[in-house]
């Protein structure tokens, strides 16, 4: 197989840490082994420190990358979501402890082989999809390991299938084009700033499979992305940072941030 793509240093997603105001509620994210680093952004944990009074529900904002989850107490139920367009709200029970894989865009699919246009805004059972690592969770992660023994487990297991996967020569074409989205925040034009030598219609057939929709959907999550990266809530709106990434006003920005966030600016800068 040809070297790993490296995008990491350019692209480091975001997701909602749970904040002072869901006191019970922890998120934290842990590295994964350098040799998977090209492909793995995160393991991540979010759990319930103490039994909540009610239920809770989890705001999952728009990231580009596909992400195996599993509630501990529950291993044999693992599920894998990929790509999506717009935020997810999990609703989840008073008490949980899910464990999580977040892959790297495109980064899944050269993994595996399976296309990621299957797994765009959709839950499915891991079981369906990669039943070899919906066994190794089933088998071996639980919510009683502490979270270096879970890390030090899911790096074995990956690095195991990567170095028994079969050659899979990658799509240079693709990773040039995400290279360039990267690059420029998503805020590239479709047509003469990302020609790179092939047909509008075969970019969009590499996207889809790659990432699991067309590159015009990335770039906008990418430069949501990148906005998260530069600004807090509270200051988005304050510092028109949105002007520089290419939002052509503020309504505009608006209804993008809240399709991805799932709130408005406002609301968000008071959360």
């Amino acid at each position: 197989m040809d070297p790993l793509p490296c995008i990491r240093q350019l692209y480091q997603p975001v997701q909602l840490a749970t904040g002072p105001g869901t006191p019970g509620v922890q998120y934290r994210e842990t590295q994964p082994h350098p040799a998977l680093r090209d492909l793995v952004y995160c393991y991540w944990e979010l759990k319930t420190t103490t039994p909540l009074s009610a239920p809770f529900s989890y705001r999952v904002v728009a990231d580009g990358c596909t992400d195996i989850f599993t509630d501990l107490y529950y291993p044999e139920q693992s599920s894998i979501m990929g790509f999506c367009d717009r935020y997810t709200a999990f609703p989840l029970d008073n008490t949980f402890h899910y464990n999580g894989i977040r892959f790297l865009p495109g980064m899944f699919t050269l993994l595996t082989g399976i296309s990621a246009d299957t797994l765009s805004n959709r839950s499915e059972a891991l079981e369906a999809v990669w039943p070899a690592t919906a066994a190794f969770i089933s088998n071996r992660l639980h919510h009683d390991l502490d979270a270096a023994s879970r890390t030090a487990l899911q790096d074995g297991h990956l690095l195991q299938l990567l170095a028994a996967m079969p050659p899979r020569n990658y799509d240079h074409r693709f990773y040039e084009a995400m290279t360039l989205l990267l690059q420029h925040s998503g805020n590239i034009s479709m047509g003469s700033d990302l020609a790179i030598g092939i047909s509008p219609r075969q970019l969009r057939r590499l996207f889809h499979h790659y990432i699991g929709d067309s590159a015009k959907a990335f770039g906008n999550v990418v430069r949501f992305q990148r906005l998260l990266q530069t600004c807090t809530p509270a200051n988005i709106t304050k510092q028109k940072t949105y002007f520089d990434l290419g939002y052509y006003d503020q309504a505009h920005f608006t209804r993008s941030f809240r399709q991805f966030y799932g709130l408005t600016p406002g609301q968000a800068a008071g959360t």
